[in-house]
């Protein structure tokens, strides 16, 4: 027993948020971004969030604890969170956003589809701004907002100025995950693979603020508030490399390449040959929304330099400037953004290549907006993809950088390092090939097989090993596999090896 409760103890101080939501995600009679307006009803819907002993949280900024829990029951519940809050709580639709904070009402700048029409090349789409900033007492349909209060009590001074380098790095945790919930959800549809994380930090307070002063953080700043509200976002992309078959498909049927002169001039639009190759087990560039997008503006969902390669065309002007070419041809890079998203395959990086996930200043308290939602402009989000109805999301985070294995611990067995330990008998965690090398790589082209591997536990057996992620020996390309052992207390340790694809040096 007071061997269970060590590895308890650990697991709790390893961690500063994990979260766990679970949405049920019910179709109706509209349509996914592409063709129309689909929107997806919520149902159970819930976020646990649990703190190490240097972080407590809290939902009201009163009652800060080591765990708090936020539902569809309680995310307006005045005994759970605080007096005016405009926490959302609604059905979710496809919307876009490249995580600008809008400093005058202190929520996310977000654009929706007002209009959508085929093209020879996919589809024109119109987009307006979703109208969050008239009503400063609530937000609108189509996406999940909360407001969380972070308080880390790590160091002895509060800095009042905005600066980075005083702040505190958390880290994504390796168990972070969204996928299909297996109590009512149908996999193979992808849903989950459109779906977002928002993390919107507002602003922070000493640790001697009252409640007013903590609930009352905004855009706005004050006496004792640092504003953070230049900060983008930071925005999780869960499954990155993952794209369903059916996904793919769509995508081919519908896109062909955009080889217009102007976009502003329809007389010289056309559209011919199929669009850059989408393969499942490769990421793929988001292009998310910017900006309202009018009629006149002409942008189609698949413009951008991954997919139907229409960009503009840059030139030297001479002096070392970049600048558009006379007559060449004109993008949409107004309107899109390639947004750099914080992706799966980035948790699992080890060492000092690991990146933060967020900076959290010591002393401090912290109001964190959370939005859940999905993106629109997302390769994933298809039509059919809603079929899918259930969704469920794990997300946490730890201070730890290094574990045992990354410094290859050489001291006596310790009793809380109790996670399943898997290591690559062949010592290499990179393996690099040449396309349609199936000797030098594995039998099975779509996944890489578990042979090679040696399972070490400092306990028992791990109660369950897994792998996931698909490598294509037909397209080059950087491929990660994940392998993951949990054992009967659901310790979890992981692995992740990388395939790198490299195009045939013919003779």
């Amino acid at each position: 027993m007071p061997r269970q409760n060590k590895r308890r103890t650990k697991r709790v101080k390893n961690l500063i948020v994990v979260s766990t939501l679970s949405a049920v995600l019910l179709s109706i009679s509209t349509y996914a971004w592409f063709i129309g307006m689909r929107s997806v009803n919520v149902s159970a819907f819930e976020v646990e969030i649990a703190a190490a002993d240097s972080l407590l949280l809290s939902l009201d900024g009163v009652d800060f604890q080591e765990s708090v829990t936020i539902n569809k029951d309680n995310y307006n519940d005045l005994d759970n969170v605080y007096e005016g809050n405009t926490n959302n709580w609604t059905s979710l639709i496809p919307i876009s956003t490249i995580g600008e904070i809008d400093p005058t009402t202190s929520r996310l700048k977000l654009y929706e589809k007002s209009s959508m029409t085929p093209t020879a090349g996919g589809y024109r789409i119109m987009t307006s701004q979703m109208d969050n900033f008239t009503d400063p007492d609530e937000e609108v349909k189509g996406y999940i907002a909360f407001d969380l209060f972070v308080k880390n009590i790590t160091g002895a001074k509060y800095y009042p100025e905005y600066l980075l380098a005083n702040e505190e790095a958390i880290y994504l945790t390796v168990n972070s995950e969204v996928n299909v919930d297996d109590t009512g959800g149908i996999g193979g549809t992808g849903i989950e693979n459109s779906v977002r994380v928002a993390f919107a930090q507002i602003g922070r307070v000493p640790l001697d603020a009252t409640a007013g002063e903590i609930t009352g953080i905004s855009c706005s700043g004050g006496s004792t508030v640092t504003s953070i509200c230049s900060r983008t976002a930071q925005i999780w992309e869960p499954n990155d490399t993952s794209h369903v078959e059916a996904a793919i498909k769509w995508y081919n049927e519908s896109c062909q390449k955009r080889i217009a002169k102007d976009i502003q001039d329809d007389e010289v639009t056309a559209y011919g040959g199929s669009c850059n190759l989408i393969t499942d087990g490769l990421a793929y560039q988001t292009h998310a929304i910017n900006q309202p997008i009018g009629s006149g503006d002409k942008v189609d969902i698949y413009d951008g330099p991954d997919y139907n390669t229409f960009q503009t065309e840059m030139e030297d002007d001479g002096e070392g400037n970049m600048i558009p070419k006379e007559g060449g041809l004109v993008g949409s890079e107004k309107f899109l953004t390639p947004f750099p998203y914080f992706k799966d395959t980035q948790k699992y990086l080890e060492g000092t290549e690991r990146p933060p996930f967020m900076h959290l200043a010591p002393s401090s308290i912290t109001k964190v907006r959370i939005y859940v939602y999905i993106e629109g402009q997302d390769i994933d989000n298809y039509d059919f993809a809603q079929i899918g109805k259930m969704i469920k999301v794990n997300f946490g985070f730890t201070k730890e950088r290094f574990t045992e294995k990354d410094i290859d611990y050489p001291g006596p067995d310790i009793d809380e390092m109790t996670s399943p330990r898997i290591e690559f008998a062949d010592g290499k965690q990179a393996i690099e090939v040449e396309q349609d090398d199936v000797e030098s790589y594995s039998d099975d082209l779509e996944d890489i097989t578990v042979d090679g591997l040696a399972i070490v536990d400092f306990a028992e057996e791990p109660a369950t090993f897994t792998s996931t992620g698909t490598v294509n020996l037909k397209v080059s390309g950087t491929y990660y596999i994940t392998y993951k052992a949990y054992d009967a207390e659901g310790n979890l340790g992981t692995a992740v090896r990388t395939i790198v694809v490299k195009e045939s040096v013919q003779p």
